[in-house]
């Protein structure tokens, strides 16, 4: 039977799409933190424009739901450098 027919390349494929959906995973904090100094420094466009109450709330915008979706995001990024500090620190205890 060929590698083809058994599926051989089904697991480098799996890692492959594992790799992308974890760096996918962790690009929309940066995104979102972009988006909000962009909107912040460019101004907020039509979209504050045609709210009517857009200036009536400190959380109204673009800016603070780009920051927010930020901070929702945050999470890969706390458990990437939470594993590695926990690896460092095993390697420092083994020595």
């Amino acid at each position: 039977m060929s590698q083809g027919c058994s599926g051989g390349g089904a697991p480098r494929r799996n890692a492959a799409a594992r790799r992308v959906a974890n760096g996918l995973y962790l690009a929309a904090a940066p995104t979102f933190a972009t988006m909000a100094i962009l909107t912040g420094a460019f101004g907020g466009g039509s979209a504050d424009a045609l709210c009517s109450t857009a200036s009536a709330s400190p959380l109204g915008g673009m800016v603070p739901m780009y920051l927010l979706m930020s901070a929702f995001h945050l999470a890969p990024w706390l458990k990437l450098i939470s594993s590695r500090s926990r690896t460092s620190q095993i390697g420092i205890s083994r020595v």
